[in-house]
Parts: structure tokens; sequence; C-alpha cells
């Protein structure tokens, strides 16, 4: 688990706070101790996280495009902050193919324009840039993909987040590296993840939850495709863990790094979709979505053996648990409770499973 200790009034620039992992990454770090400033655009959906748990009222929640430098630039030094995490993205890959320009520029140069920024701000040590297991050349094979294979992407979506992983190794080793290092510089990637407050288009668990809470059959587009699926707090806490060994250790942690879920969770789309209707209850039901569908990779996984061993990061919750916490939360959302209470009540939960060991899929409780 990130360290209390370290965190506490530790200065830290998040990139896409007003996202879905951004907002729960935002209220970790304010649960640590942390001093959070955000940059964001403002939320794209409505009802978003970031708004139902009020988000904006406990750090300083700026409004801007990672796209325009010099913006960027002054806020970063307004922040003067030790640490930046880069999440900002067009993260979905159908909206890639309406718009490939604007991925692009927001993926590829809005990443160049952060690790820019970051090294004009001479308070910053460690940066993590966060892209997606989407980032490998996918050649549909049945093995996990580690951090040495090549990038590539056969989407906008995919080639974008391939491009970020090059633009962060060159600056890296341009700009961020001994005699010249400013600052410690790594990447993180990580798989499908899902948990409560995400309503992006054309994502798996939201498309359900809409579907659920309006009583109408959840729409699936590709049953058969394979995803690795993990609660949004597993990468996250490989992303502080990632940021704290950078700040502790510099350059020997400087590099690319998986956080994907254990292999068994990887489950295809239409297996994800019958244990939601499942709990769910109520005579929810899934059917497939005729049609023409661009083309999404059929089988991708990740292996994270390097974060096991050098961070000593590995998932805490087995899928089946992710699914009813995720569950839960729509649940809750649904009934009026305080979102905000409930969301900071998994958070601490997720903190208090026990360590690294065998999961049994039965030890994490549906919150209270």
């Amino acid at each position: 688990m990130p360290s209390p200790q370290f965190w506490n009034r530790r200065r830290v620039f998040v990139t896409g706070h007003t996202g879905f992992k951004g907002a729960w990454l935002c209220h970790w770090l304010l649960r640590l101790g942390a001093t959070v400033t955000g940059f964001s655009l403002p939320a794209e959906t409505d009802p978003s996280l970031f708004s139902l748990t009020g988000l904006a009222q406990g750090m300083d929640s700026g409004t801007g495009d990672i796209r325009e430098y010099q913006t960027l630039l002054a806020a970063m030094r307004r922040a003067n902050p030790d640490i930046v995490i880069h999440l900002a993205a067009q993260s979905l890959v159908r909206r890639s193919y309406a718009q490939p320009v604007e991925t692009y520029a927001t993926n590829v140069m809005g990443t160049v324009h952060v690790l820019e920024a970051a090294r004009q701000t001479g308070s910053v040590r460690a940066v993590v840039s966060i892209t997606s297991d989407k980032c490998y050349e996918n050649r549909e094979w049945v093995w996990a993909y580690r951090e040495n294979e090549p990038m590539g992407g056969h989407d906008p979506y995919s080639s974008s987040k391939g491009c970020a992983e090059l633009v962060t190794a060159a600056y890296r080793r341009s700009f961020f590296q001994a005699p010249r290092q400013s600052a410690a510089v790594a990447s993180g990637r990580a798989g499908n993840v899902i948990g409560g407050g995400d309503w992006a288009e054309d994502r798996l668990l939201p498309d359900c939850m809409r579907a659920l809470l309006a009583g109408r059959p959840v729409p699936i587009r590709n049953p058969n495709a394979i995803r690795p699926w993990q609660h949004v707090l597993e990468p996250l806490a490989g992303y502080l863990a990632l940021a704290e060994r950078l700040w502790e250790h510099g350059m020997e942690f400087a590099e690319g790094w998986n956080f994907g879920p254990a292999d068994e969770d990887s489950r295809p789309v239409g297996w994800i979709a019958d244990r939601i209707v499942e709990m769910w209850g109520e005579g929810a039901r899934w059917q497939q979505q005729e049609g023409d569908h661009p083309h999404e990779a059929h089988t991708l996984r990740v292996d994270s053996t390097k974060a096991r061993i050098k961070l000593g990061w590995r998932p805490r919750l087995a899928l089946a648990d992710a699914l009813r916490w995720t569950v839960d939360w729509y649940r809750r959302y649904h009934a009026g409770d305080d979102m905000r209470d409930f969301t900071l009540g998994q958070i601490g939960r997720y903190e208090a499973l026990p360590g690294p060991g065998p999961r049994t899929g039965r030890g994490a409780k549906p919150c209270d």
C-alpha cells in the first residue's frame, strides 16, 4: 500500500483529475495527506465521479488543456510539484476512429507537453506517465506482453498510446539522465479498469450500469473479446508505489511498467456481462449488439512479473470481488447515498485488504 509517511504534504500535480481514474487517484492522494493540484478539461460526463464526490473542494482544481503548452507550463510552475502523475488522455478506442486528430494531439503531443513542462519546472523529481496495455503491437497471441515488447497499435487510440511510450522513452534518454537528470521518468500500463463512478461512452461497465439503471438489456458488441479486468484501485496502487521508488531511487526505476491483473482475471466480455446481470438481479439480461463495429483487439494480456518482483506490487482484489465492489457502488449511487463517503470507504477497505498472497475471491466483503 502507498505510504502515508511518504505522501503526507507531498506536492503532486495530476493531469486528468476530472476523469474516472484521475478522480479516484486524487481522492486517495488527499486521504494520504498529499497537497494535490489538478489540471484537466472539465468532466466529460454528467454525472461524473469528480462532481458527485465534491473532489474540487479538497484540492486545487484547475481547468486546462494539455494541448496548450504555455497554459500547462504556467499551471505546473505555480503548483511547484514534487511529483507529476500524467493521466489526461483521449481514452476511448471507438472515439479515436471518429476523432483521430484529437486523439493523436492529446495523447502524443499532450504527453510531450507534460514532459517538457516537468523538465522546465525545477521542483519536479519524479514523473509517472500513464498509457495503456493497448500500447503494445498486438499479435493476438495467448502470451502476455512484457515491457520490452514492441510498441504498436491497430487503431488510432492504441497507436497513440504506443507513440506516447516512445515519446516518454526518448525524453527520458535525452533530458532525464545523468549528467542532465532533473527528474526520474517512468510509464505505467494497466489493463481494463473497472470501478464505481465511470460513465464514459463505449466502455463495458458504464454501458452495463446505464442499461441496468434504466431497466434495459445491456448491449454487448464483442462478447468473445478477452480483456485483462481489474479494479481501478489496483493499478493506482502500482502508480503510487512506482512514484515512491522513483523519488527514492531515481533512474533504477525509470522505465516502463505493467500493472495488469492475475492471469485468471483475463476474461471474455460475455463472461463479465453474465456476472454483472447475475449480481444485479431483477431480471437483468444482456444482448449482443448487431451491426458492423470498428476493429478492436480480440485477445490482450500483460505480464506484471517485473512489478511484483521489483515493486512488491500485485493485485489484491479477485475479479469477482472487483465486480461486486463496482456493482455495489452504482447501487448506492442509485439509492442516493453520499458517494464521497462511500468512495473513500472503498479506498479504506482496499487499504485494509491482506497483503500479497493467494487470492480466494472470497476475502473482500461487499462494502457496507
